[in-house]
């Protein structure tokens, strides 16, 4: 073993098993420290997430001393400086894991320049994808727009491939520390208690993320292509905050899926598929970070509106399916991906709100938060992304609601003041005698547009361009 200390750059990689970067670190040398980079002006916008990787951080500390490894989180400023000022110490090697967003891409090659030039050993590892976000290409060498041809080739690509072998971290022979100035993980959590909610839906960590899956697999996967539709049912795997944050490497989830005959399995892998396209995306065409994939979107006529942006935030559009939606968003830090649909529609098309607010409250928000995924997802509804929904494809939410909560159980979840609203009003209560128990504009809103009026503006809106 090197008798440097290892150090373990800490991302979005809160598991021991196929942690590629960590578990080389441990091999390599019997002292090892996992660093943490807290940046708070990054969260300043992704309040959600500071709960989530607040508990992520207590539960990997606890699992780390049992290998005799200590967890550093230190509060940075800028991971540039943070670095300058690490190249010049001799005593180390380190390691991690690359995270695929394009700002994380560009900073390796800095690193893996400078850690070179003052004789620093470091390796960076695959993250957490099934390829690597550059092997998949057309037959001229140019990256896919279409997921289809994409997904058929991506899965041929990693099925070809020899499966990465499963290592295990080893104890470190002493505990070690290797940074001056730390922080507490408790320090992370957001300093208001609004997010104390979450604990009654979530449990972050490895453990829960596997239980998750088996239970998925188990209970969930064979109705999958069909239940994933009905925010009523649990029929979605509720792993998207487990994947983001990397307590499960996507690989486990094709392993174990594979291991199964049932007949959802392979709709479920089609949507771990889209993940991959979709960072894929961000990096082959980084300027849909900031705005439209589709440049003639730059010219739609976008509204600013901000009583109505505000009723769509706090679930009072009127329209009972859009409300439930944000208003699970709130309390759980998570939405249904029907519903995702369903009022990402209804904020660009029915209320004309440029989709980069959306983008903006979801982030804010969501725990599952991803910027390929958030951004992907919202060009997909506006019509302005790569193999987008055509603008013209404008969800009614009335329809959408009877399709999808038929008896109106998600909707009375969610919108307590229509629970006893009978289910033939549920998605337009609008309707009720006005002798009936509710009162619109005091118990529920009116809607804040009308459904039919809407959409022919947003059509006409859409011909502009």
């Amino acid at each position: 073993m090197a008798k440097n200390i290892g150090l373990f750059w800490l991302k979005d990689d809160f598991r021991f098993c196929k942690n590629f970067a960590l578990i080389e670190a441990t091999r390599k040398h019997d002292q090892v420290v996992v660093f943490y980079l807290y940046k708070k002006k990054k969260f300043e916008d992704q309040q959600s997430q500071k709960w989530w990787i607040g508990k992520s951080l207590e539960e990997f500390k606890k699992k780390l001393i049992k290998f005799n490894i200590n967890l550093e989180i230190i509060e940075i400023t800028s991971y540039k400086s943070f670095f300058d000022k690490l190249f010049i110490k001799k005593n180390f090697s380190i390691y991690w894991n690359k995270t695929y967003e394009p700002n994380y891409l560009a900073f390796d090659s800095y690193l893996s320049k400078n850690f070179k030039d003052n004789s620093v050993e470091f390796k960076i590892f695959k993250g957490n994808v099934l390829n690597e976000v550059d092997e998949v290409k057309k037959g001229d060498g140019t990256p896919f727009k279409v997921f289809t041809p994409y997904w058929r080739n991506a899965e041929k690509y990693y099925l070809e491939k020899i499966p990465s072998m499963e290592k295990k971290i080893s104890k470190c022979y002493k505990k070690a520390s290797f940074f001056d100035k730390t922080l507490s993980e408790k320090e992370i959590l957001p300093k208001k208690n609004w997010f104390k909610k979450f604990e009654k839906y979530w449990n972050p960590g490895e453990e829960s993320a596997f239980k998750e899956l088996k239970n998925f697999i188990n209970d969930r996967i064979e109705n999958y292509s069909e239940a994933r539709n009905f925010p009523n049912l649990i029929g979605t795997s509720r792993l998207s905050p487990y994947i983001k944050h990397g307590h499960i490497h996507v690989e486990t989830i094709w392993e174990e899926c594979s291991k199964v005959k049932k007949k959802g399995v392979n709709k479920f892998l089609t949507e771990i598929g889209w993940r991959e396209f979709n960072h894929t995306l961000i990096n082959f065409f980084p300027h849909m970070l900031k705005g439209n994939y589709s440049k003639k979107f730059d010219k739609f006529p976008w509204e600013k509106n901000h009583k109505f942006l505000n009723a769509w935030k706090k679930g009072l559009t009127g329209y009972p399916i859009v409300d439930a939606g944000m208003r699970e968003l709130y309390q759980t830090g998570w939405m249904h991906n029907r519903v995702r649909m369903i009022v990402g529609s209804f904020l660009v098309k029915h209320l004309l709100i440029n989709w980069i607010e959306g983008e903006k409250y979801f982030k804010n928000c969501l725990l599952d938060y991803s910027e390929a995924n958030n951004v992907s997802g919202w060009q997909w509804v506006a019509g302005s992304g790569a193999d987008a929904a055509p603008y013209f494809r404008i969800f009614n939410p009335i329809l959408q609601g009877e399709k999808f909560d038929k008896e109106g159980e998600y909707v009375k979840k969610w919108v307590s003041e229509l629970k006893n609203v009978p289910k033939k009003f549920i998605h337009k209560p609008w309707e009720l005698n006005e002798n009936s128990i509710l009162k619109l504009g005091e118990d529920y809103p009116f809607p804040i547009v009308v459904h039919e009026k809407a959409r022919l503006k947003a059509l006409k809106a859409f011909k502009k361009i």
